[in-house]
């Protein structure tokens, strides 16, 4: 009886077993790579804020700003994917670096896209409550002070850009509101009036293009 010998063969230098293991590890992390390394934080903050401001409750539906929001961060990311994939994944899949290389390699583009949208006074924070010891570039700063600074940052300008989407619906809510106490019209309810308004300026100002132009820019 002739044996027959099965040798599953990896990737580069890593082996089938330990590619399967780094590939389930990295799908578990996903998430939390998505929401707190990205641009997704601030649009869906954004999106969240301009369906408060209109009134319409649940539409569009959270299914489809979730969706919009990931096609935009794609987008948005785009740059920075093709960077790290350069830099990391190529020469990883080829077996020219290590795992741990590849990681050193792939870090600098998202360190780099990061610390753009990160205030200093939120990388102080970080810095003083870590007791790390000030670096003398943006670029020796470690990725666990880097990440939640640029957390708070993206919540900061997301509500701060949400604020300013309120202003003009609020007003339309003010005037209607107004109007209908001075007619004498207490039972109506102001904002199923002032809800048709609003859709209407946001429809004539194309408003979609607007906000998704301003977002998309607020990276540049």
């Amino acid at each position: 009886m002739n044996s027959v010998d099965l040798q599953v063969n990896g990737i580069g230098t890593i082996s089938a077993p330990l590619q399967i293991v780094l590939l389930l590890t990295l799908i578990s992390f996903l998430p939390a790579i998505l929401v707190t390394m990205t641009s997704f934080t601030r649009i869906t903050i954004i999106f969240h804020f301009l369906r408060q401001a209109l009134g319409t409750q649940e539409m569009p539906s959270s299914q489809i700003l979730i969706g919009l929001s990931l096609f935009l961060t794609m987008f948005i990311m785009a740059p920075v994917g093709a960077q790290i994939n350069e830099l990391a994944l190529e020469p990883a899949m080829a077996g020219k670096v290590s795992v741990t290389q590849a990681l050193e390699l792939g870090t600098p583009p998202l360190r780099d896209f990061m610390l753009k949208q990160t205030r200093e006074a939120d990388l102080a924070l970080f810095i003083e409550l870590g007791k790390i010891e000030k670096p003398e570039t943006p670029a020796e700063l470690p990725m666990r002070v880097v990440i939640p600074a640029y957390v708070i940052s993206e919540l900061k300008t997301g509500f701060q850009m949400g604020f300013f989407l309120f202003i003009p619906f609020l007003l339309i809510d003010l005037v209607v509101s107004t109007t209908l106490l001075s007619m004498g019209m207490l039972q109506m309810p102001p904002a199923m009036v002032s809800l048709p308004f609003k859709v209407l300026l946001f429809v004539m100002i194309d408003g979609w293009n607007l906000v998704v132009g301003s977002i998309v820019r607020s990276f540049a």
